[in-house]
């Protein structure tokens, strides 16, 4: 007999043949059907507040949801306190507080402990604000309270780690126009608050170049003391004891300072006009557009937040439906105003357009905004805005840390511990009225300052198109210039003498003067992160200036000439011009050519200074400058240094051997801020090959 599970799977089919199923189409509601309920009022958590006995200021905010323990130190500075000749020293400070370790270990030794433990500390310095921060785990909050506590109180500022800081800053400065949307950002921010405004200043080779570790030290000693400090702690704890903890481990430090002044104020005036930076090699226009705007505790900033909803804040918004969706110029348009706690922010319209419509773009944002001034807008353009905005709230506290932390803040600008509360409440209470009022007063059509970053030769039209005046941004990133050595006679005769005998010591000044050119071929090792890369690389310079580089990467090949006024490249990208910055450095490595500045005391337009142990200062009165230091014994150089674009560049050379009546260096390594760069191994050197200019120059 079957089991009466068989016999169901055997009739099952019959079952199923016997049913008709219909299928059609299915009628599904609206989106704008859906109800969902209101979201329940949210309870914030009250945080612990305290005092310790010297004058730090203290939120705990205890969660024990996860075995973890956080916290932050919030220090009233910012690079806003820059030094008018140092701009940079505040972001070095936050740098190197946390990287040049502590007076008990250096900051390496501190990376592997806080490593091994799964914990970590930082430091930063912004515009407006500085911190020090940590996590861990909740079984090592004592050990990282008391790192924690060194950095703050002990940082040691080690000299290697502010010459690396500096090198890396040097590196963000020669980088700073590869972004064209970055340009854009950037200039229209500077603009805006004006250049020489600590709000619209910018760092420079010549501001790093003067700083100092002193600098740093000094920065620190300033602006981190108690009483100008304020602490959050949250996470796995309980507040009696880590407020005990916090004054066993802070409480003694006792270190005090004038009070900190105030922010410098704004005081920009408006702009108007179109401003343009010119990058050829980019297909589209990056744009800007706008004026400042206010702070978040204008009576009026809930209002004009949704009104930035409406006109840029999303896909149904205003100008993505003109630009993008009906007229197609542009992928991205967007619209805000951005507000900040104690001064003005920025009333901006950005985004990016083809090129040949970038007239077109701007002018279509001109009659968005003045549409925007002149009718009411829809109820459900209203609803849908401040639904997006309400709806947001929740996100300010789905985590403890960001209650505390914006609690932190309010104290730190002054603002009431309410201020979101009553933010919400205002974005409520914004009528249709309310958004043509603000859009009347606070967008001001004959304030815009329009910036676009692009190629011109791409726009459709001119944009004196717009009718305002056009101004051409020189993008130009200004050389460093480094102040000679003093020099005396005494010092000159020295550096004379001592060249003299780098001369003798490198085969006789008759045979390096008769040096016309010199080909040299080898093989560089590059250190890269997590790998060496061997690079390929012919020589060729031919006196008095010019200079070919062959150069063969992994994955390409590139050819360089200069004659040290014009030049070309042949990149993976094509021929191409050569910029004068890359001119510049084909100058320096023929400055740098180890014949020609052997012969310098010979040179009436170079000066020969003795530094003093075995060093000798040679520059040129174009500008460029090289230290060479030379091993006294046997008068042959052991190395030279310059400025490079990311910073002091050392070339170390080792392996001399006589080619052609002269001595030449076969291998030498090349130093970077101190951090080994590369390796470079000659295979051979051929003198006075009768190279010609014809050959040099040729292209292939």
């Amino acid at each position: 007999m079957k089991s009466p599970i068989v016999v169901a799977l055997l009739l099952a089919p019959a079952a199923f043949a016997q049913t008709e199923v219909h299928r059609g189409p299915v009628s599904l509601p609206s989106y704008k059907q859906l109800k969902f309920p209101p979201l329940p009022p949210l309870e914030i958590p009250k945080p612990l507040e305290f005092t310790l006995s010297n004058g730090i200021k203290v939120f705990l905010l205890e969660d024990h949801e996860l075995p973890l323990v956080s916290g932050a130190v919030l220090i009233r500075t910012g690079n806003l306190f820059d030094p008018p000749d140092k701009h940079g020293v505040a972001q070095l400070t936050g740098e190197v507080l946390r990287s040049g370790g502590t007076r008990a270990k250096t900051g390496d030794q501190l990376d592997e402990e806080l490593e091994n433990m799964a914990a970590s500390v930082e430091s930063q310095v912004g515009e407006g604000s500085g911190s020090v921060s940590f996590s861990c785990l909740k079984e090592n909050t004592d050990h990282v309270l008391a790192l924690f506590k060194e950095f703050l109180t002990t940082p040691e500022f080690r000299d290697d780690k502010v010459e690396l800081s500096k090198t890396q800053l040097r590196s963000e400065i020669s980088r700073r126009n590869d972004d064209a949307n970055g340009i854009a950002e950037r200039e229209f921010s500077d603009i805006l608050y004006g250049r020489n405004s600590p709000y619209g200043w910018r760092i420079e080779y010549a501001d790093v170049d003067a700083i100092h570790r002193q600098d740093l030290v000094d920065f620190y000693h300033r602006y981190y003391f108690p009483a100008n400090l304020i602490l959050e702690v949250y996470g796995d704890f309980s507040p009696a004891d880590m407020k005990a903890k916090l004054e066993t481990l802070l409480g003694g430090w006792k270190y005090t300072q004038p009070p900190v002044p105030a922010f410098p104020k704004v005081d920009a005036k408006p702009a108007p006009g179109v401003f343009l930076a010119a990058k050829t090699d980019v297909t589209q226009t990056f744009f800007n557009v706008g004026h400042l705007g206010g702070e978040f505790r204008d009576p009026d900033y809930p209002a004009l937040e949704v009104a930035a909803q409406i006109l840029g804040g999303g896909f149904s918004s205003r100008l993505l439906q003109r630009i993008r969706t009906k007229e197609g110029w542009a992928y991205n348009i967007g619209a805000s105003w951005d507000a900040n706690y104690d001064h003005p922010g920025i009333f901006r319209i950005s985004g990016s357009t083809q090129s040949a419509h970038t007239v077109d773009t701007l002018k279509a944002v001109g009659e968005e905004l003045k549409k925007f001034q002149t009718e009411e807008v829809t109820d459900e353009e209203l609803k849908t805005a401040k639904d997006t905005v309400l709806n947001a709230f929740v996100f300010h506290f789905d985590r403890p840390s960001k209650t505390l932390n914006r609690l932190v803040l309010y104290e730190y600008f002054g603002y009431p511990r309410d201020f979101l509360f009553q933010y919400q409440k205002a974005i409520a209470a914004v009528t249709k009225a309310d958004i043509l009022r603000v859009a009347k007063k606070y967008f001001k059509m004959s304030d815009l300052t329009y910036v676009a970053a692009g190629n011109p030769k791409d726009f459709g039209t001119p944009l004196s198109a717009l009718g305002l005046p056009v101004h051409d941004i020189d993008l130009t990133i200004p050389e460093a210039k480094p102040e000679a050595a003093k020099a005396d006679p005494a010092s000159l005769q020295k550096g004379k003498d001592l060249l003299q005998r780098v001369q003798q010591a490198l085969g006789g000044a008759d045979k390096l003067a008769a040096v016309k050119d010199v080909v040299y071929s080898g093989e560089a090792a590059i250190e890269t992160p997590g790998a060496t890369m061997k690079v390929k690389q012919k020589n060729s310079y031919l006196a008095p200036s010019s200079m070919r580089q062959e150069i063969e990467l992994p994955f390409a090949k590139q050819i360089v000439y200069s004659d040290g006024t014009t030049g070309w490249m042949i990149t993976p990208q094509g021929p191409m011009g050569m910029s004068p910055a890359v001119i510049k450095q084909v100058r320096g490595e023929v400055f740098r050519q180890i014949a020609p500045l052997v012969m310098s005391d010979r040179d009436a337009d170079r000066t020969v200074n003795y530094l003093g142990g075995g060093k000798l200062e040679i520059s040129s009165k174009d500008g460029e400058r090289a230290q060479l230091e030379i091993d006294e014994k046997t008068g042959i150089p052991a190395k030279i240094s310059y400025e490079g674009g990311q910073g002091l560049v050392d070339q170390v050379y080792s392996d001399w051997r006589e080619v052609g009546g002269i001595r030449l260096p076969f291998a030498w390594s090349v130093l970077q801020g101190g951090k080994k760069f590369a390796t470079v191994t000659i295979g051979e050197y051929k003198v006075n090959s009768g190279l010609t200019k014809e050959e040099i120059s040729k292209k292939p």
